[in-house]
C-alpha cells in the first residue's frame, strides 16, 4: 500500500516506518524538517517539507488536503500529535484517503492530561492522588511533597515537572508563569513509586482489537525508556478496553502508568497514537498493520497480545540518557562499546529505533548523536527535544484548532 505519515521527526515515526518498510509499503513522510529522523531509512520513498503543526496549524492542514487529493495514497497515519487536527477534518480527509481517528471532542478529551483524569475519574480508574488548581496560591494550599506538576498540554516530558521541596516548587512555577501560566489549570499529582510500564491498543469503533505492554528496564533522557520488556497485564488490557468502548475510540491509544506496591495500575497518561511500536513487532505483534487493517476498514477479530519476555533497546536513548546522568565523554565510549558488542544490559536486546542489520542508513543518527555526546556531553539535557518542536501542540495551537471552519 501507499502510506503517508503526518510527521518524520519523532520516535514512533521512525518505528512506525521500519514496520511498514518490513512488509513492503510504500512510505511516504511529510515534516517541516528536511533532516528528521525519517529521512535517514532506506523505506521512506519520498518526502515532503511541509509547514509546522504548531506554528501553523492551517498551513499544515491544506498541505494535508492538497496531497492527499492529488496523489493517490491508500493510509494516511498520524503517527503523532498531528492527530488532533486530522480528526478535526476528519471528514475532509476520509474523501481521499483511509484513515483511523477517532471524533475530534474524544481526542480532545485524551489528549488533554486533565481530560485523561476526568476520564479516569468518571469511569473509576486508578490514577494518582489529583487535584486541579488555577492559581499559585492555590498551588501552595495543596502542595504535598513529592508531587508532580504537570500542564494540560504537554509531550515528551514538556509541560511536567517533579518536585521534591519548596525550591524546586519555586523554580517549576517560574517556569510555568513564563511558558503559559495556569490559564488552563495545572494538574497537581502524587508521586507514585513502582514499576513504569506501558501499554498500547488499537481499537475499531470502540472495540479492542489489539494490544501490546511493556515494562521499564531502564530510563533514557527527556523521560524516554532506553531499554524495555514486553509483558502482558490482563487488568490494563481490560482497563484500556474500557476507555476505548467510552470514548468509542477508532486507531491507536497508549497509556502510561505505575504499578504501585499494591500490583494496582496507576495511570498518568495517555497519548492517543501508537508510541514506538517496534517493541510490539519484535514481540510478535506488528500493531502497524492490525492499524492499517482497522484505517481500511477491514473487519478483523482480537489479536492475541504479544509475546513476554522480548527486551528491545533504543542506542540513541541509552547514549543520551549516560551523558545526562554521569556527564562523562569516558561513560559515553562505555556505553557506546556495551551497544556495539551486545554486551550486558544490551546481550539478549534488540535495537527498535535504529535497526542497522534491517536498515543501513539508519546508523546515520546513532552515530551523529555518539560524536555529539563526546563532544558536549551536556548536550543530552537539550538533544531530545532538538529537532521536531516545531510539529507538537501547543496551548495556542490547539485553540486555533478548535475554532477552524473544517466544512463538511
Amino acid at each position: 500500500m501507499r502510506i503517508l505519515l503526518s510527521e518524520g521527526a519523532s520516535t514512533s515515526a521512525r518505528e512506525a516506518i521500519t514496520a511498514l518498510g518490513l512488509r513492503g509499503h510504500h512510505v511516504e513522510v511529510c515534516d517541516p524538517d528536511p533532516h528528521c529522523l525519517g529521512r535517514f531509512s532506506r523505506f521512506v520513498r519520498k518526502f515532503h517539507r511541509c509547514p509546522p503543526l504548531g506554528a501553523d496549524p492551517q498551513g499544515y492542514l491544506a498541505f494535508i488536503l492538497e496531497l492527499i487529493s492529488g496523489r493517490q495514497f491508500d493510509v494516511l497515519l498520524p503517527i503523532h500529535e498531528q492527530g488532533l487536527l486530522l480528526a478535526r477534518a476528519r471528514t475532509q480527509i476520509a474523501r481521499h484517503v483511509a484513515v483511523a481517528l477517532p471524533s475530534f471532542d474524544s481526542y480532545l478529551r485524551a489528549h488533554n492530561k486533565l481530560g485523561f483524569s476526568e476520564i479516569l475519574s468518571e469511569l473509576g480508574l486508578p490514577q494518582p492522588a489529583t487535584r486541579v488548581v488555577g492559581k499559585v496560591k492555590q498551588l501552595l494550599e495543596v502542595k504535598r511533597f513529592p508531587m508532580v506538576l504537570k500542564t494540560p498540554v504537554g509531550t515528551a516530558s514538556r509541560g511536567t515537572w517533579i518536585v521534591t521541596d519548596d525550591a524546586q516548587l519555586k523554580n517549576a512555577v517560574s517556569e510555568i508563569e513564563a511558558v503559559n501560566g495556569f490559564a488552563d489549570g495545572l494538574v497537581v499529582q502524587d508521586l507514585v513509586v513502582g514499576e513504569s510500564q506501558q501499554s498500547q491498543a488499537v481499537f475499531a469503533n470502540g472495540r479492542l482489537v489489539a494490544s501490546h505492554a511493556y515494562r521499564q528496564i531502564a530510563r533514557g533522557a527527556g523521560g524516554g525508556t532506553s531499554i524495555k520488556e514486553s509483558l502482558v497485564n490482563p487488568t490494563v488490557r481490560a482497563h484500556l478496553a474500557r476507555i476505548g468502548e467510552y470514548l468509542h475510540w477508532h486507531g491507536a491509544l497508549s497509556v502510561d502508568y505505575i504499578v504501585d506496591r499494591t500490583g494496582t495500575p496507576q495511570y498518568f497518561d495517555c497519548n492517543p497514537r501508537l508510541v514506538e511500536p517496534m517493541s510490539a513487532v519484535f514481540a510478535g505483534l506488528d500493531l502497524v498493520n492490525v492499524l492499517l487493517q482497522v484505517s481500511r476498514g477491514e473487519t478483523i477479530t482480537t489479536v492475541p497480545d504479544s509475546t513476554t519476555g522480548v527486551r528491545t533497546h533504543i542506542a540513541m536513548q541509552a547514549l543520551l540518557g549516560c551523558a545526562a546522568h554521569e556527564a562523562s565523554r569516558l561513560s559515553v565510549v562505555r556505553e557506546a562499546w556495551r551497544l556495539l558488542v551486545k554486551h550486558d544490559p544490551y546481550a539478549r536486546s534488540r535495537e527498535e529505533l535504529t535497526p542497522v542489520t534491517i536498515d543501513w542508513m539508519s546508523f546515520v543518527p546513532p552515530t551523529i548523536t555518539a560524536l555529539w555526546l563526546l563532544v558536549t556531553p551536556a548536550a543530552a539535557h537539550y538533544l531530545p527535544k532538538k529537532g521536531w518542536g516545531a510539529q507538537l501542540l501547543t496551548p495556542q495551537s490547539i485553540r486555533t484548532i478548535k475554532t477552524m471552519n473544517v466544512g463538511a
